[in-house]
């Protein structure tokens, strides 16, 4: 019974960190990509070679954004428990695990511009398709099933409810035509993360 308690206290913080974490790291990455293989640039312009290294650190970030992620999902059904709908859970880690797949495809595509002899600007476009358009959508599904779990469950309050459905509304209307708008999942993470700790602190 006591390590049952335990594990509970626990897992709040688990997804609070993990949150955080993978925002951290997403973030970087994505400024890493944006700085180094801008979006909409000359069609036959090649990675600047002092620019490679931004390009390969964001390469290797990305996995273990990737696996914060999953373990941000594990922490956060766990802390809900047995109460979930079943049906917003499904689109829950439907949603996800889609995400974390979509985003490593990304990942490989952008990683095609370091090669020599490769068409850079397919590469960067398809990248960018991918992330844009395809990534922080389904990551808008998960945003949304996220806040439904937690106002349902009362986990989360009605403010941050809201805000979670205004981020997901951002990332599936204008997520592929603004640029630097999948900021915006990162900083959603950054604040669950940290309402989920204050929370368990108290």
């Amino acid at each position: 019974m006591e390590e049952s308690t335990t594990a509970r206290l626990r897992t709040p913080r688990a997804a609070g960190m993990a949150g955080i974490a993978f925002a951290v790291l997403l973030a970087g990455a994505i400024t890493l990509m944006r700085i180094a293989v801008p979006e909409g640039g000359a069609p036959d312009a090649a990675v600047d070679p002092g620019d490679r290294w931004a390009v390969r650190l964001a390469l290797e970030i990305v996995p273990f954004a990737g696996i914060l992620f999953l373990w941000f999902m594990g922490a956060l059904r766990a802390h809900a428990g047995e109460a979930e709908d079943r049906f917003v859970s499904t689109v829950f880690l439907g949603s996800g695990f889609v995400f974390v797949a979509t985003l490593f495809v990304a990942a490989g595509a952008a990683g095609t511009v370091l090669e020599e002899g490769t068409d850079t600007a397919f590469g960067r476009d398809y990248a960018y398709t991918i992330l844009t358009t395809y990534a922080m959508r389904m990551a808008a599904v998960f945003v949304f099933a996220t806040s439904s779990i937690g106002r349902r469950l009362g986990i989360f309050p009605r403010p941050l409810a809201l805000l979670g459905y205004l981020t997901g509304l951002v990332l599936i209307v204008i997520g592929s035509g603004v640029p630097w708008s999948e900021m915006i999942l990162p900083a959603w993470a950054v604040i669950v993360g940290a309402y989920i700790m204050r929370s368990a602190r108290r």
